[in-house]
């Protein structure tokens, strides 16, 4: 099962893209508070918080994984454990912008790992920033059942819609 809080629109694009392009760092917290009233609403029975794992390239780049800014401190507020290395990319992926949906769901086919020891009949909320087709969280998905997970929620801060020019099922 999938979720999305908000619509990839006005003032939420506007605070991911600074917390993953212009080092606004304090807004994982910020946005971790928010989120946290959304999940509460869910009803998921979640005890372990796994970010989706950033390229060693990307996060070289950036430095850090924005999506870990958010679940960490979202995983605090609900008493879950969090375990950014229970899954992790085992091979570089293009960016998924400007690519159809056959063409996402190929570039992240086999792209991850789950981690046995850490995922092991946990219910896991897997949390990335934006939703568009979905490929990269079933992939993700995918690999922490494989590892053994019980069960699977995934979470974004955002959904991007038809509108913004991007593609949605």
């Amino acid at each position: 099962m999938m979720r999305s809080w908000l619509v990839f629109d006005g003032p939420i694009r506007h605070a991911l893209h600074k917390l993953k392009y212009r080092r606004n760092l304090a807004l994982g917290d910020a946005l971790a508070g928010h989120l946290a009233e959304y999940v509460s609403t869910l009803g998921w029975p979640v005890n372990l918080v796994v970010p989706v794992p950033l390229g060693k390239e990307r996060r070289k780049e950036r430095g850090y994984n924005q999506v870990a800014l958010v679940a960490k401190p979202l995983a605090l507020i609900n008493k879950w454990r969090y375990s950014p290395h229970a899954l992790v990319r085992i091979r570089e992926t293009r960016s998924q912008v400007g690519l159809s949906i056959a063409e996402r769901r190929q570039n992240v086919v086999g792209a991850f790992l789950g981690d046995a020891d850490l995922v092991l009949k946990s219910t896991v909320l897997l949390m990335d920033d934006v939703a568009t087709t979905g490929a990269t969280l079933a992939s993700c998905a995918s690999a922490l059942k494989d590892a053994g997970a019980k069960s699977v929620y995934a979470l974004t801060i955002a959904r991007a819609l038809p509108h913004h020019g991007l593609i949605n099922v």
